[in-house]
């Protein structure tokens, strides 16, 4: 920094080094409170120029004049300064501060109790250290100079410089002191509001959060459910249409499996909005929702499928997360089945090991590499599963059918 620079930086405060470092209401409080005080001194001021001793006759008009100047420039530049913090009016005002107190120095020495009210003005408009010392010393010398110099003076040069010395020491000190907290509290307000900024993001994330979360659950639902109830509805309707002419009978069958699809389908989109458990769960257990998704994946597709639940046929003792992890995965293999297996006969086992409990739906189709081939729907079952801490097997190889198992830890 070059000496213009420095010299500039200790006379005018920087524009960022004001502002409001405490809260709004406080600082306005204190702001009106440095007015107020203000007003009393420099009346009292007022009153002892006019009706006391410590103004000669000679130099009360004088007096009085630079007093009105300095109440003046308080007014029109130095209210402003404090409020804002504006260099521009700053540095006039203290300026015209310094000038008034060397006059009042020369003319009336006993008003320089003033002094008790200018030291603070300087640090509340400049709000810096470096700039308050600066004018704190230019303010004290500058006050001084009258009572030494003048001939007029009855005061020992000695005694002024002393206590010229005191004042500017106490003012310094309590000005550092002043400015040090007015630093915290700006450095606290603006970590403050970095906290809030953060919190409100964070919370702006998080609902950006909730808002992928519940388009996913609704994505799942929606594919775990409606997708694969339409589905059936159109190749039931397919399979119906072929059979009205050459079989009423059977065609009559599947128009009315197709009417249960679609009441379950409307019962299931009204779940899935409302958050509910799975239709089939309601007040049903899970055994019971297997084997009527089994009895009516049969009714659809004319395969023998058994259901196993071996000693389970009680309650298994699931969360209900858990019970509508397994319940989608019996419904997402055996979707698979109906698509692409070509399978004569599913086997849906219900099982217990430990306290883990199992879906298996195993197929006699023709199988697939897993390694080699996607199967459809179940990367979001993976996912669905992970969520209570469960996993998903798929055995399978081609000519030898298909194996998909649902685990979840249980209790």
């Amino acid at each position: 920094m070059s000496f213009r620079h420095r010299l500039l930086a200790a006379v005018v405060p920087p524009a960022d080094d004001g502002g409001e470092p405490l809260p709004e209401r406080g600082w306005r409080t204190t702001v009106v409170g440095m007015h107020v005080v203000s007003a009393a001194v420099w009346g009292l001021a007022v009153v002892s120029a006019v009706v006391g001793d410590q103004v000669d006759d000679d130099r009360r008009l004088p007096a009085l004049l630079v007093l009105a100047g300095l109440a003046l420039a308080y007014a029109v530049l130095g209210v402003p300064a404090i409020r804002a913090g504006a260099p521009r009016r700053a540095v006039p005002y203290l300026l015209v501060l310094v000038t008034a107190f060397a006059l009042l120095g020369w003319l009336a020495p006993g008003l320089l109790f003033l002094l008790f009210l200018a030291y603070p003005h300087v640090w509340f408009v400049v709000q810096g250290t470096l700039t308050g010392i600066s004018w704190t010393l230019l303010l004290g010398l500058a006050s001084a100079a009258g009572p030494v110099l003048g001939a007029a003076s009855s005061r020992e040069p000695g005694d002024v410089l002393l206590e010229t010395g005191i004042g500017i020491t106490f003012s310094l000190a309590l000005g550092v002191w002043i400015s040090r907290v007015l630093r915290e509290s700006a450095q606290r307000a603006s970590l403050i509001a970095q906290l809030e900024a953060t919190r409100s993001e964070l919370a702006a994330a998080e609902r950006e959060r909730g808002v992928l979360a519940e388009r996913e659950r609704l994505a799942g639902e929606v594919h775990d459910t409606l997708a694969q109830g339409y589905t059936s509805i159109v190749v039931l309707a397919q399979t119906a249409s072929a059979l009205l002419v050459p079989d009423p009978a059977a065609a009559r069958e599947k128009l009315a499996v197709i009417e249960e699809v679609a009441r379950d389908n409307l019962a299931e989109a009204r779940a899935v909005v409302a958050a509910f458990r799975p239709v089939a769960l309601d007040g049903s257990t899970l055994v019971e929702a297997l084997r009527q998704l089994a009895g009516r994946f049969a009714r659809e597709t004319g395969l023998e499928v058994r259901v196993d639940t071996g000693a389970l046929d009680a309650a298994p003792g699931l969360r209900r997360d858990e019970e509508v992890v397994l319940l989608r995965g019996a419904q997402e293999a055996l979707t698979n089945v109906r698509r692409h297996a070509g399978a004569t006969a599913v086997v849906l086992r219900l099982s217990r090991v430990g306290s883990q409990v199992s879906v298996h739906v195993e197929d006699d189709g023709v199988g697939f590499d897993p390694a080699a081939v996607p199967v459809s729907g179940l990367a979001g079952l993976r996912g669905r599963v992970a969520q209570v801490g469960g996993e998903v097997d798929v055995a399978s190889a081609p000519g030898s059918g298909t194996r998909v198992t649902v685990r979840v830890p249980g209790s």
